[in-house]
């Protein structure tokens, strides 16, 4: 099939490359505008474009999708259809309606559960025991559309956003790969209007932990957070991201540093097992702890 892929971070990788793979033609490819980053600030292309630009495929990245201009160019690659994961912008209806086969979205929750910009993170943090990924034929309303194929995947008591992110990942990559090959039997299943929630973006101030919740709590937001933006708390003075726990027994006053890093919740505790200093790498917390003092209460 004729493809135009529109995605721009790590997630939409592995999909561009199945993609690619399994003998699509892969007529453009848009992505978000490079971006500054690092300490010098200069300007680095998205993931995808990375990927695309080795590939030796089209890259686009239009600010906006909204004009005359940007639709008629989007309609002249003559697609039969589009595959949209992680892109970053609204698709207007022009956009929607122009491949012959519409646009499929790879969306990372068991819709209509978790519509919206993080749904790994908002499924962790809310203590779901089970995720997935749907293949949806997108419409105008933000992840409304029906499903084609859906698949789910347990959540386990250790997965954090970053394992997850790679698992669903993986599974969207085969998914639609089914998808484009079964397009002219699947039947859209429409969403039902029980069960609707959303992710919402994460903000930063979301990150930081309140030792006066109740140990499960915590957990999901250590977990949910990791390995970005980081859930933070203050050790010792020092402000540090925790990157992955446990629930322990143990209990004490909220924010109590009982033995090692099991730090007491309102209710319980949670035993920290990675965690990153300021300006330093990602490492365990028996090594950490070689060069932290705790004290006795974190913040």
């Amino acid at each position: 099939m004729r493809v135009i892929f529109m995605g721009t971070p790590d997630f939409s990788v592995p999909v561009l490359q199945a993609l690619v793979d399994a003998g699509h033609e892969v007529v453009a490819v848009y992505a978000q505008p490079p971006r500054p980053a690092g300490r010098g600030k200069k300007d680095r292309p998205s993931p995808v474009q990375q990927r695309a630009m080795s590939l030796e495929l089209e890259v686009r990245h239009p600010v906006s999708l909204k004009s005359d201009a940007a639709q008629q160019a989007f309609a002249d690659l003559d697609a039969d259809i589009a595959v949209v994961v992680a892109y970053g912008l609204i698709l207007p209806q022009a956009v929607l309606d122009a491949p012959r086969h519409g646009c499929l979205n790879i969306h990372a929750s068991l819709l209509p559960r978790w519509r919206g910009a993080a749904p790994i993170h908002r499924a962790i943090m809310a203590g779901d025991t089970e995720t997935g990924v749907c293949i949806m034929q997108m419409e105008a309303g933000l992840d409304t559309g029906p499903v084609l194929l859906r698949e789910t995947t347990c959540i386990a008591a250790d997965d954090t956003t970053g394992t997850l992110h790679d698992r669903l990942s993986g599974m969207g990559a085969r998914l639609i790969i089914e998808a484009l090959a079964g397009i002219a039997t699947l039947h859209p299943v429409p969403q039902p209007d029980a069960g609707v929630t959303y992710a919402a973006k994460i903000d930063k101030a979301e990150a930081r932990i309140d030792w006066t919740q109740d140990a499960a709590t915590v957990n999901a937001q250590i977990r949910g957070l990791s390995p970005f933006p980081g859930a933070w708390t203050e050790i010792g003075g020092e402000r540090v991201k925790l990157l992955a726990s446990q629930v322990a027994d143990a209990s004490g006053d909220p924010g109590q540093v009982l033995h090692d890093l099991t730090i007491a919740c309102g209710t319980g505790s949670v035993r920290i097992t990675r965690l990153q200093r300021a300006g330093k790498r990602p490492m365990d917390t028996a090594e950490a702890l070689r060069g932290l003092d705790p004290g006795p209460f974190v913040q």
